[in-house]
């Protein structure tokens, strides 16, 4: 089964990567090798209905099963013993990952009120993190049942050497960057 991101991404993005790098081979055109969607939830050490919430939400939103994060350490202040989930997350590849990017792109953000773009920095290797602030603009959320907004950070993983590469190539699948120059 191929979703309409992957095979745009053979047909189109590789092409006109190969072409704007001047790659020798398919091989170094770079690629989205995974999107990691992860939420702190420090709140969750006092209320631990929290964490049963957001990885059902995670689920409902990734389609793929949301796992649940674990303190490395003790940290006192913060009330946190080792092994205590403060967060969820979840990894999402292949197939997955094309349907989560295509409705991100073609369904939740445009729905972000006042949404001008994100941001174009990336981390210097090629990935970029998106931060979102509320779970609500993705439509398999039911704003009735949402007891607290929580937020997430959307990880996307690339196979790119530089920024550049990155950029360009998360650029290419159609997100809306506010600096389209670089």
């Amino acid at each position: 089964m191929s979703t309409t991101l992957s095979k745009d991404y053979k047909e189109r993005i590789v092409p006109a990567l190969e072409k704007e790098f001047n790659y020798s081979t398919v091989m170094q055109v770079p690629r989205l090798e995974k999107i990691v969607i992860n939420q702190g939830l420090g709140a969750a050490t006092q209320d631990k209905k929290l964490i049963e919430t957001a990885i059902n939400e995670l689920t409902a939103i990734t389609g793929q099963k949301a796992v649940a994060t674990l303190s490395k350490k003790d940290i006192s202040n913060f009330k946190v013993r080792k092994k205590m989930p403060i967060g969820v997350m979840v990894t999402l590849r292949r197939d997955r990952m094309y349907e989560f990017l295509e409705r991100l792109i073609r369904v939740a953000l445009p729905r972000i009120r006042d949404f001008k773009g994100i941001e174009g920095k990336l981390d210097g290797r090629g990935n970029y993190t998106l931060g979102i602030t509320e779970q609500i603009i993705f439509p398999e959320i039911n704003i009735d049942n949402i007891n607290k907004l929580m937020g997430m950070n959307i990880t996307f993983v690339t196979s790119a050497k530089t920024d550049k590469e990155g950029y360009e190539l998360l650029k290419q699948f159609g997100l809306p960057f506010k600096n389209a120059k670089k």
